[in-house]
């Protein structure tokens, strides 16, 4: 952690996002002789990891402003990410030797997410529209919740479990209507205790750190989505929050966590780039160059899929827009409350589709064995694709987002001139 620290300030001297200099740098030191082999607990990554970085994501967005912007979020996250789930599958299934269907589902799931934490510290002081930015952190918030879920599924499959579709369905409603109730109920129940202990910062505080491993657990016990546990959790305290805490505590509460969310996410960085020597080095070295020329192509897919699909939906965003005009009041309609998005936004929004972090924690949670005992087939190929096509999204996408930016910007401040006879 100390080294991270410096080397997030050594990222903003010279104006460099951070996750590539981390990532980069643990590399680096995990090929240095005499560090200790870093193993992590596949059981504690979700765990330690994703609750408090879903959690301070849900709690800081606006309702209302995910609200309106819902029929955007929900096709980037939702039907965007199954989408981009199944094209990585049928790659890795065709081009990756050893991977079946449910293992290349499981290397879909992990990549299929995009990571609103890279885009935003990358795009950060650029000027980007407050729109676009909840766009991303929205979607961000959902497609996490449903890439996850598709990726509980691979790996029980792989796992062994029995897969149907339609089980798979029905599982799935239940296992996102749980996670929803868990996270609703132990919300109003967290509500409740926080009135009673109003202006009490130091428990307010302490209550609101613990509440989404908490939550997460509670989730995973009664075996539904403790993802989205913890993203309903957020949420409800969030429109909450007027009422619970005086100014003086919610400042002291936002300090609090973005302390804990930067040390987590530079921690995550770091500790796969420590990790990464270990997977190559388990990995025939023979397969090593197509490996990541299989990266390079997913990264491609994933990038083309994601312009062309903001873009589509676009033009059906200002289909309907003109539909809710022509019939007003048709309830339907109504639905699309704002306007159509500008196509220098939409190409920004398509270029910020990034993975990092959940993609990342997916691919070191996968499990060492099966249940009969069995070693996880093809872990190691998994995690090495997954973090070469963060690697690729990360430099390629993220260094060059910012050049992007600013020509869109130049482009919207000079409008073509036109000249009158």
């Amino acid at each position: 952690m100390a080294i991270m620290i410096v080397l997030s300030a050594v990222a903003n001297r010279i104006k460099l996002p951070y996750p590539i200099l981390l990532v980069l740098a643990g590399i680096g030191i995990g090929y240095l002789p005499g560090i200790p082999l870093i193993t992590l607990n596949p059981e504690v990554i979700f765990l330690l990891f994703l609750p408090p970085l879903l959690y301070d994501a849900s709690f800081n967005i606006s309702f209302k402003e995910l609200k309106s912007n819902w029929p955007t979020v929900s096709s980037l996250a939702i039907s965007l990410v199954f989408l981009t789930t199944t094209a990585i599958a049928v790659v890795g299934y065709y081009l990756i030797p050893g991977m079946n269907w449910p293992l290349a589902f499981a290397l879909g799931a992990i990549l299929s997410p995009p990571d609103a934490v890279a885009a935003t510290n990358v795009t950060k002081g650029l000027g980007l529209s407050h729109r676009t930015l909840t766009i991303l952190e929205g979607e961000s918030l959902v497609n996490d919740a449903s890439g996850l879920t598709a990726y509980r599924f691979a790996v029980a499959a792989v796992s062994g479990a029995g897969f149907t579709l339609w089980k798979a369905y029905g599982q799935f409603l239940i296992v996102l209507i749980g996670g929803c109730a868990v996270g609703l109920v132990f919300g109003r129940v967290l509500v409740y205790f926080l009135r009673r202990i109003y202006g009490n910062s130091l428990i307010a505080i302490s209550a609101m750190a613990l509440a989404p491993f908490v939550a997460y657990l509670l989730a995973e016990e009664v075996h539904v989505s403790g993802v989205l546990a913890v993203v309903v959790l957020g949420i409800t305290l969030s429109f909450y929050t007027r009422k619970l805490f005086p100014s003086s505590v919610k400042t002291q509460n936002k300090s609090f966590w973005d302390v804990i969310i930067f040390l987590l996410n530079g921690l995550v960085f770091i500790l796969i780039g420590l990790e990464f020597p270990q997977v190559v080095n388990r990995i025939d070295h023979e397969m090593i160059l197509p490996l990541i020329g299989y990266s390079f192509l997913i990264s491609f897919i994933m990038l083309i899929i994601r312009i062309l699909w903001i873009f589509g939906h676009n033009n059906n965003l200002k289909k309907s827009i003109a539909r809710r005009n022509g019939f007003p009041e048709h309830r339907r309609f109504r639905f699309y409350v704002d306007e159509k998005i500008d196509w220098r936004d939409a190409l920004i929004i398509g270029w910020s589709g990034m993975r990092g972090i959940v993609s990342l924690a997916s691919a070191l949670a996968l499990p060492l064995t099966l249940d009969d005992g069995s070693e996880f087939p093809e872990r190691n190929t998994l995690i090495f694709v997954s973090v070469v096509v963060v690697l690729i999204t990360l430099v390629v996408q993220g260094l060059s987002l910012p050049l992007l930016v600013r020509i869109l910007k130049e482009g919207r401040q000079h409008p073509p001139v036109t000249v009158e006879e």
